[in-house]
């Protein structure tokens, strides 16, 4: 004869917040390790620029510019300034590089107290900001030449994994009017789309 097991409303209760705390684990764990994903970056007349971006170096900047471009905001949206050997920067609504999302995120490198081993060398991908360490919002730059001195001040997310031949045509074409890679907007090279793909 088999014995009945009972279990009290206390053992219950006790058994359901297990149950619940390893399904919270178990999602905790696989959000973390999403791994990386990839931006798809078509730039009009000149082609797509495919890049890796790395969520465990920089996660709060990979979730802010996956989020900006899949909900469409990067499309239309230009790179306005450009520096042949050093970089070209993209991503203000207003193409004049004081303006962003109208959100800002924390500052991922090391003067801002975080460990981002991502160094800017060529065809790195990284985050615009003004002097205030947590002021990145949308724009964001990619590396033309290796610049090693940006290491420690701005948050780089990822690089480039195949396209660097229109990054390097996209900065030796550009009409720029200062020293400082200001474009004029009739000259800004369109972001046609930014796709995210897992």
């Amino acid at each position: 004869m088999k014995k009945k097991i009972e279990l009290t409303a206390k053992q219950m209760a006790l058994m359901v917040v297990a149950v619940v705390m390893v399904l919270v684990i178990i999602i905790a764990v696989a959000v973390l390790n999403r791994g990386d994903c990839y931006a798809k970056i078509t730039v009009e007349g000149y082609g797509t620029i495919t890049l890796e971006l790395d969520r465990e170096a920089a996660p709060i900047t990979v979730e802010n510019f996956v989020n900006l471009a899949e909900s469409g905001f990067y499309d239309g949206l230009t790179f306005h300034r450009i520096i042949e050997g050093f970089m070209m920067q993209g991503g203000d609504p207003t193409g004049t590089g004081y303006y962003g999302s109208g959100t800002t995120i924390e500052g991922e490198f090391s003067l801002n107290g975080w460990d981002n081993p991502i160094s800017h060398t060529r065809g790195v991908i990284s985050m615009a900001r003004s002097e205030t360490y947590n002021s990145a919002s949308s724009q964001f730059f990619i590396v033309h030449a290796d610049s090693t001195f940006l290491d420690g001040s701005y948050a780089a997310f990822g690089r480039v994994i195949s396209g660097m031949d229109i990054v390097d045509k996209i900065c030796t074409e550009a009409i720029v009017s200062d020293s400082n890679g200001t474009v004029a907007a009739e000259n800004q090279p369109v972001i046609t789309s930014i796709e995210i793909v897992d």
